[in-house]
């Protein structure tokens, strides 16, 4: 028996991060309150936990989309692989060189550039895209909420989210004698 309808399930593990965070935050506060014993002495450290999570799970959740998008994409130990019913590909996360919203596709699509390799193209709503919110944020630099808020705003164009900073002759490692 299904005590929840579809979408308002999908909807409560859209924001799974920051429902925890609530339940723990109230569980601290409780404990706060009462009797002050072992579990006075956790409770702020557990506040400050609820904290971190219910602010992660913002991001995460506002990245998070609909889902029900055509194709899947999984992200294995730095590589992101899209497997879709009329394009694909795979790319590497540290050999990236930009990273796209391209508005103008219905849905948005992420598009991902590495130098002599085709783009990859993403819809922001395929299966397995909220994987791409922690890859996207081990990218050097990169700004999240920037990020969440081209998304959100769902721009008409194509919109640069982040591009890797050309090397200076500073950053460059010295090559040894031959």
């Amino acid at each position: 028996m299904m005590f929840f309808r579809p979408e308002a399930k999908a909807e409560l593990w859209r924001w799974r991060e920051v429902l925890i965070g609530i339940v723990l935050a109230v569980l601290a506060l409780w404990w706060l309150a009462g009797p002050r014993g072992l579990l006075g002495l956790l409770a702020p450290v557990v506040l400050i936990g609820a904290g971190a999570l219910i602010m992660i799970g913002l991001q995460r959740g506002r990245f998070r989309g609909a889902g029900g998008g055509l194709g899947t994409v999984q992200v294995d130990e730095g590589q992101v692989s899209y497997f879709g019913p009329l394009s694909g590909g795979l790319i590497a996360l540290r050999e990236m060189s930009r990273l796209t919203l391209d508005g103008a596709q219905r849905p948005a699509h992420w598009r991902l550039e590495q130098p002599g390799l085709p783009d990859v193209m993403i819809p922001v709503d395929a299966d397995g895209a909220d994987a791409l919110f922690d890859a996207f944020a081990s990218l050097p630099g990169l700004k999240t909420e920037h990020m969440l808020g081209q998304l959100r705003a769902a721009p008409d164009a194509s919109v640069v989210i982040w591009q890797r900073q050309a090397p200076t002759l500073l950053q460059m490692e010295p090559r040894g004698r031959a």
